[in-house]
């Protein structure tokens, strides 16, 4: 009888200690009450930046940028190299890979 009544009790407070992990918590703010169901989304990763464009632009010979263009899938940095001629860089948004060197 002991043993069962034991049994029961250790059941009890494992359902009671695992019932808050399954529930959502309420988020109270200025905004009113949410609810907040406890996963966030993971992070979009949006590729580079223009300001990192730029610097890798810059790697690769440009000295005075004159224009930075944002295409579908690429930066487009116009300026010119050391010597003051033409030079345009074409990166890609994603990944900062120079695919070109004008």
């Amino acid at each position: 009888m002991f043993k069962n009544l034991a049994l029961a009790a250790t059941a009890l407070v494992l359902i009671i200690s695992a019932t808050p992990s399954f529930s959502q918590s309420i988020e109270i703010g200025p905004g009113g009450v949410r609810v907040n169901p406890g996963m966030e989304p993971p992070p979009v990763d949006m590729g580079i930046s223009e300001r990192q464009a730029i610097r890798i632009a810059r790697d690769e010979g440009v000295r005075e940028v004159d224009n930075v263009a944002r295409r579908r899938n690429v930066f487009i940095v116009e300026g010119s190299d050391r010597d003051g001629d033409d030079i345009k860089v074409v990166i890609d948004r994603r990944t900062g890979e120079v695919l070109s060197v004008e």
